[in-house]
């Protein structure tokens, strides 16, 4: 099976993004720079979770507004197995397995749902797993959070006796694991699973009666993508050494749902410029508009949402095949 099936400027400019990505982080090793490699380590996590939410939202055409929950399963699995003295890596497997078992849980009795109550009871997940955070004092901390930077027992993280300890070790370990779930989310689109999961899109009932299992293959694209926010809340936990229930609100939901929608429903590259778009444009219109005008900034770029849903309704770049089949 082959990840792109024919060369276009689209994968040239991917190409030369990832080379660019590998290549010019080092120049930013100045203390100066340690916030653009912060930064660029939050563009990282939410692309891993943009592809993961494209999963349903793009190839699937499921509305699912509490994705960040299982983001925050990801987070607190990783943080209280590394205060129980686990290794990053065993942590890290592990918090994609729970991540995907609450999922699962999550979605056997409510995949039969569509539309807007679909979107209800996973925005009542996403609020429900934030209040459970946020009170569950004697497991969690409630609203003090968990420190992993202060525990004796947290394990520092090594790859192949490499040390992973500041904010450039970080990027690239992010930049990894995007390249690895673009690399899982091509092959799925191309593959079986992921033709039965466009089919559901475009018409469920001829789906079914073409003989493929819905309940089954929703439920597939419901768990995979959970195992990329649980990586995704993995790391995040790691390279800020601490979660707080106010890292996982609503408004964190509907920014990744805006990630998906303006860079193209289905469109894996879409969906990464996508969530660059939406996390560095308000970080550079912070610097452009100076300390008088900051709260202006949320303004011009909800103006900026607006414009691309009027002049570009399938997103900046768009899922090749479906443009085909709408034309």
């Amino acid at each position: 099976m082959k990840i792109f099936h024919r060369p276009s400027w689209s994968n040239l400019l991917l190409g030369l993004l990832i080379v660019f990505s590998i290549l010019f982080p080092p120049f930013l090793l100045n203390s100066d720079y340690s916030y653009v490699l912060q930064l660029l380590v939050t563009v990282g996590l939410y692309m891993i979770l943009a592809m993961g939410l494209n999963l349903v939202v793009g190839f699937l055409g499921l509305l699912d507004l509490g994705f960040m929950a299982f983001y925050a399963i990801g987070a607190y699995s990783m943080a209280l197995l590394s205060c129980a003295g686990f290794g990053f890596w065993a942590t890290l497997g592990l918090s994609v397995l729970l991540t995907m078992g609450f999922r699962l849980l999550l979605g056997a009795p409510v995949l039969r749902l569509r539309g807007d109550y679909l979107a209800i009871v996973t925005l009542g997940f996403g609020e429900i797993t934030r209040i459970v955070l946020n009170n569950w004092d004697s497991l969690t901390q409630g609203p003090k959070g968990i420190s992993l930077l202060t525990h004796p027992d947290v394990v520092p993280i090594t790859f192949f006796g490499f040390h992973i300890s500041n904010n450039l070790n970080f990027y690239y370990l992010t930049l990894f694991f995007v390249f690895v779930c673009a690399t899982l989310s091509l092959r799925l689109k191309y593959s079986r699973i992921g033709r039965a999961w466009m089919a559901i899109r475009e018409d469920e009932m001829a789906a079914r009666l073409t003989g493929i299992q819905i309940t089954r293959m929703k439920l597939i694209g419901f768990v995979i993508s959970a195992g990329f926010a649980g990586i995704a809340g993995g790391i995040f936990a790691r390279s800020q050494n601490f979660v707080t229930p106010e890292s996982f609100t609503f408004w964190e939901s509907v920014m990744l749902v805006a990630m998906v929608v303006i860079g193209g429903m289905g469109s894996v590259g879409g969906v990464l410029l996508g969530a660059a778009i939406v996390i560095l444009v308000p970080e550079m219109l912070r610097s452009l508009l100076g300390s008088g005008f900051v709260s202006w900034r949320y303004f011009l770029f909800g103006l900026a949402l607006v414009l691309i849903a009027l002049y570009r309704p399938q997103g900046l770049w768009p899922n090749r095949r479906k443009i085909v089949e709408l034309e």
